[in-house]
Formats: C-alpha cells, structure tokens, sequence
C-alpha cells in the first residue's frame, strides 16, 4: 500500500524530533527583548544560517529603532509561479537574563523557556518544514517568501510596510504566531486593536482661596470616561478600556491639566471607524476646558473574509490527513495577520500548542512540534485555493 505525502512529511518531521528540539532550544537560549535591538543578531545569523543552508537568499534590513527583519527567499525559483508569505517575530516581550527564572526545560511533556511558545517554536517549524520538503524532493505550486522581524511585539511599526508590500503579491499568508489554547485552534479572526490618548488642560487655582476661578481638568476627565466606557458593546466585540490616567500637580491646587490612555478592540473594520468617530467627537462640558483627542486604529481587524475561511478549510483538511482535528477561534489580541489579511487570503496561529503567552508559565506541548510542522509543510505544497475576494 502507497503512503500519502501526509504521512511521508509526518514521519519525516517525527524522525527529526530531537534536531527540532535542539534548534528551538538554541533559539530561546539566545534572548530577544523587543526593544534591546542588539540582542536580536544572534537569532538572525541562527536564521540566516538555517535558510542558506536550505539554499534560500537572504536579506537582513537594519531597524532605525529596532532589530530589523530578515526576508529570505529560494535562490532558484520559476518567476511564472505565484507566492506565498510566511510571516513571523522573534522578538519577545521578556527582559533579558528572564531565562533565569524560566529556564529551557523539558518536563513532563512541557518545553519552557521565554519566548518558546511565542513564538519561536513557529520559527523552528518554518525551518524544519521547508528541510523536510527540500530532503523528500517535493515541489512546492507557490514560491515561499519568508519575513521575520523583531518588532511585532511592540506593534510592527518599522517592519509594517514590508508585510504590506509582500502580503499585497502573495496569494496566501501564513502566519507563525501561536495557536489558541490547548486545543490548538487556528486564529481565523483577530480583533483591530487602537490607541487612543485625550488631554485635559483647565486652569489652576487654590483650592481653598479661590476654587471657582479654576477649572478641574480632572473632573471634566471623568466626565469623558463615563462617556468613554459608554462605547462598549460586548456583544459586537467592541472593548474600549481606559486603562491610565494622570492629572494634577497638588492635592491643594485645581488640576491644570489630565490625561487618559485608550484600548479599543474592535471585530470589524467598519465597527473601528466608527468608534474612532465617536471619540474624536467628544467635547468638553466645562467652561475653560480644551480638549486634545490623538491616535486611532492602529491594526485593523482580521476579518473572517470568504477567502480568508477558504484557506481556513484547506488547512482543516490537510490536518485530517494527519490525523489532526483542527478547529478555529477568534483572537482578542493582534498580530501581523491584521496586516496581511487585508491584501491577501490569511491564515493565523500555525505555530505549536501550548500556553502561558506572556507568562511565567510560557511552554508549548512539545509532542506536538513535529505534527504542527507537518501541517506546515502540507499547507507549503498545497495548490493555488479558489480564493474569493
């Protein structure tokens, strides 16, 4: 009886356990803070390294305030085939010296270490997806773009534009970031995520002497986050939290001056437009009171568009034939996706299984590397999907 691809590229990644082990371990040995951008060389020349040995070209781009990124693509390659984009960090948000009180350790079925499960066991799965494909001599219908960059953590600002313009020629996107819970879902929806700050200025005054020749910046402040908070519809998925707030110079004085900071996580496109609207449509109510209203929705949402559910079903067939039941999820938080689903067919969370994103329990299932890689490399040689726009 013929073995399937499926279970050719699972054994394949099932022998190679231990060198997947070992190379993710080597990752999350080498910290990568976010905003230490000189930490982020030595995961890039790892990378690197990993890639031409795959024959693959690579570019490494300096950040002006960041690590940069890395773009990596085969040397050899039929320009008449379309792409595809597989997109990940390997920034995270862990200080260094973390690894200290989160070493690298294997127990009990559980890998630790900062950064492994967000996300450099997604990382380590590009990788070995690619050697398993390249070692068994299958050909890949869509030309792999690879970017990796080291400032998704902090919201893509340098790397954005370049996930723009690869996404905007790729026919699909893949991204690397972890899976939902410990089911493993697939994240086939994200939540747009804005940054909003209002500035108060009054007028100071003693607030024993003569309080009514002030103007409380703080009390008009409180006025907007009830009408703030007024904007949640939970229902929709529309969150807007005030989650700081600063004013006053002394407890004997009117505060001359206040300031809120805004979360806004919205499901829809349309859903942030409109929020953004209301806010900036906030006024003040006290006389001698200015009201300054800046930022916005820095990622849009990624949606459950047609051709964003197609690739959802092609992923969920493929991993039947691993043995893999997969089910999708909606993600609060945001990533790259947000990017790349408004140019191109997206699909989100195909790193490994596990928990503790952000946590001191951070870890990932470490049976389940090698079945998340093959999912990997199955969705690499897929055909072109009928995607619709």
């Amino acid at each position: 009886m013929k073995t399937s691809v499926s279970q050719n590229i699972l054994g394949y990644c099932k022998d190679h356990r231990s060198s997947m082990e070992e190379f993710l371990k080597e990752l999350v040995a080498i910290e990568s803070p976010s905003k230490d951008p000189a930490s982020q060389d030595d995961v890039f020349q790892m990378l690197g390294k990993a890639f031409n040995e795959l024959d693959f070209y690579t570019l490494r781009i300096y950040g002006n305030r960041t690590g940069g990124y890395l773009y990596a693509r085969p040397r050899s390659r039929d320009r008449k085939k379309k792409l595809q984009l597989l997109v990940g960090h390997c920034d995270t948000v862990w200080d260094k010296n973390t690894i200290l009180s989160i070493p690298i350790n294997n127990y009990n079925g559980q890998l630790t270490g900062p950064g492994v499960y967000d996300m450099k066991a997604g990382l380590t799965q590009i990788v070995f997806a690619l050697k398993a494909i390249k070692d068994m001599g299958l050909e890949m219908h869509l030309t792999p773009l690879i970017l990796i960059n080291s400032d998704e953590e902090i919201g893509s600002f340098e790397s954005g534009r370049t996930i723009e313009r690869l996404a905007g020629v790729a026919n699909r996107a893949y991204i690397m970031e972890p899976p939902l819970g410990l089911e493993g879902k697939l994240k086939t929806g994200r939540k747009g995520i804005g940054r909003f700050t209002l500035t108060v200025e009054g007028k100071a005054a003693h607030a024993g002497l003569d309080p009514e020749q002030g103007a409380n910046a703080i009390v008009e402040l409180s006025r907007l986050v009830q009408q703030l908070y007024a904007m949640n519809d939970f229902k929709k998925g529309i969150t807007v939290n005030v989650g700081m707030i600063q004013g006053g110079i002394s407890p004997n004085v009117v505060a001359p001056h206040s300031q809120a900071v805004v979360d806004v996580r919205v499901a829809s496109i349309e859903d942030g437009e409109r929020i953004a609207e209301k806010i900036y449509g906030l006024k003040p109510s006290t006389k001698g009171i200015s009201l300054k209203i800046e930022g916005g929705i820095g990622r849009p949402p990624m949606e459950r568009t047609p051709r964003n559910q197609a690739l959802w079903k092609m992923a969920r067939k493929k991993a039947l034939t691993l043995g893999i039941e997969l089910d999708e999820a909606w993600a609060g938080g945001g990533s790259d996706g947000n990017t790349t689903s408004l140019y191109t067919a997206t699909l989100d969370g195909l790193g490994t299984t596990g928990d503790g994103a952000h946590a001191l329990h951070e870890h990932i299932l470490v049976e389940q590397l090698p079945e998340r890689t093959a999912l990997l490399g199955l969705l690499l040689l897929a055909e072109e999907v009928e995607l619709e726009n």
